[in-house]
């Protein structure tokens, strides 16, 4: 009999879940604009805006034109902001005209095996000090003061494409704190070829300026894939090394992460929010294509997930859930997850009232059938986003590619890292295979190439993720045993 009440009692919730789904549902289809929905898609990806470049003018076209919507739909201003604006101090620093760095007997040249990051031109030789990873600890009874500091790249545990330009940052304050008058990373990390590393980074740079109007020390990469020279050097073998670094230029430049607030109903459950997040920046102009094509339009990476925020404006100021809504659009993803990195550092509203971050970055799809939850497995709102996909006709299914990195490679992270939970509601692939490969970070990523019937589809199933998320009796945890709890229980006060 016991058995039999709960039994019952379990069928009662799922159908009252799978009811409440099917009117969230309804209210979005009635609410659903496709045709303004395309319209957005196709400004944001158009050739107008030159692929968003963040170190480009027409990405304030991109800032202004989500504001713009975001003030329409009735999205709120966030107090500490500049309108819908977060400005972030962003330093822009180009390749030097010349760049050598001579160890011993080996020349080091610029995009060959060095890779200048930042920092202002460099001439004459300079004593060396080896110190490891370059953190606090390693300074520890060393005199660094008018002296190249030379570390490994990255940090320990630290060691994507993300984490060692955020080390690097982190690093070079550092040593310029400490006195050293330049710091050099080598670089041996084998699982992230030099070759790719050379390509994306041989080129104007773009980071948050933590201190406005001073100058950043030189930040070098030299490659040292077998720790040879890196050896050398803590063995005494090399103690000098010599730059000619010229044709260094640095400026400043504001960056703008948009943001906007939906209050929620629930007169308790509204000082909690979940946080909806795109990047709406690309890679701007580059190398021709075999038609000609150099702008890259940026529409599955990530003009897309900008119209789902926007789509969230108009949805949820109609139809405000329990929680508060944050829709966040960062920029300067493609430089480095520099957008929402700031705002972890410099958030807006308390981290620990951000109950989840559904965040949205994508490379492409080959599937239609489904979306791809990077995280999917990982937090205890799964069936959430489940039951509100298959509303929609998707599947949801969880990361094919995890030799990618791909968690580790968007926005999300930044949070994660804090102890929100963060997944990424992605287009559906199966594998990042050719059909992926063929229209990421390539001219061919317009909106002439998508489904648009499926873009239709991902919107509105993420809608219905956000909300279902936003009414839920529960906040969201990390599963047991995953490497954000700890922090997550720290950050929430859990016990």
């Amino acid at each position: 009999m016991i058995r039999e009440k709960i039994s019952l009692l379990i069928l009662t919730s799922l159908f009252s879940f799978t009811a409440f789904c099917q009117n969230g549902k309804q209210a979005i289809e009635a609410n659903f604009n496709e045709r303004a929905s395309i319209s957005h898609f196709r400004f944001l990806a158009s050739d107008e805006l030159m692929g968003r470049d963040p170190i480009r003018p027409e990405i304030d076209a991109a800032a202004r034109y989500i504001a713009e919507q975001y003030w329409k739909y009735g999205a709120k201003e966030i107090m500490g902001a500049n309108g819908y604006y977060q400005n972030i101090p962003f330093r822009l620093s180009s390749p030097p005209s010349m760049g050598e760095v001579s160890l011993g007997d080996h020349t080091f040249s610029q995009g060959d095996d060095l890779l200048v990051l930042d920092g202002p031109s460099l001439a004459g030789s300079y004593e060396l000090v080896v110190l490891g990873f370059g953190l606090e600890k390693d300074y520890e009874g060393k005199d660094v003061k008018g002296k190249i500091v030379v570390t490994n790249v990255g940090a320990p545990n630290r060691l994507s494409p993300s984490d060692l330009f955020a080390a690097g940052r982190e690093k070079t304050a550092l040593a310029k704190q400490k006195g050293a008058i330049g710091i050099i990373e080598m670089y041996n990390v084998p699982t992230v070829p030099w070759a790719l590393v050379s390509n994306f980074l041989n080129r104007t740079q773009l980071t948050v300026d933590n201190n406005p109007g001073e100058e950043s020390i030189p930040y070098i990469w030299l490659r040292d894939l077998s720790n040879t020279q890196i050896n050398a050097i803590g063995k005494g073998e090399i103690t000098q090394a010599k730059f000619n670094i010229a044709g260094k230029v640095n400026r400043s430049i504001i960056g703008k992460n948009v943001v906007a607030v939906i209050e929620g109903t629930d007169p308790v459950l509204k000082n909690e929010y979940v946080m909806l997040s795109a990047h709406y920046d690309h890679i701007g102009v580059g190398r021709p294509n075999a038609e000609g094509d150099s702008i890259y339009n940026g529409a599955r990476d990530n003009a897309v997930g900008t119209v789902a925020l926007i789509n969230a404006a108009r949805y949820f100021a109609q139809h405000p859930p329990k929680r508060s809504i944050l829709l966040c659009a960062w920029t300067a993803e493609e430089k480095g997850l520099l957008g929402s990195a700031y705002f972890a550092e410099n958030p807006l509203v308390p981290l620990n009232q951000i109950i989840f971050n559904l965040n949205i970055d994508n490379a492409g799809y080959n599937d239609t059938s489904i979306v791809t939850v990077v995280g999917l497995g990982r937090t205890s709102a799964d069936h959430l986003i489940a039951e509100a996909t298959a509303a929609f006709g998707l599947e949801a299914i969880a990361d094919p590619s995890p030799e990618q990195g791909l968690y580790d490679r968007s926005d999300n992270v930044n949070f994660a890292r804090k102890g929100i939970p963060a997944p990424t509601f992605s287009l559906g692939f199966t594998a990042f295979d050719d059909e992926i490969s063929r229209h990421y970070h390539q001219p061919s990523d317009e909106v002439d190439s998508f489904d648009l019937d499926y873009a239709v589809l991902y919107w509105k199933s993420y809608l219905l993720v956000a909300e279902n998320i936003a009414n839920w009796s529960e906040r969201p945890q990390w599963n047991e045993g995953d490497k954000y709890e700890e922090v997550s229980k720290a950050l929430y006060g859990i016990k």
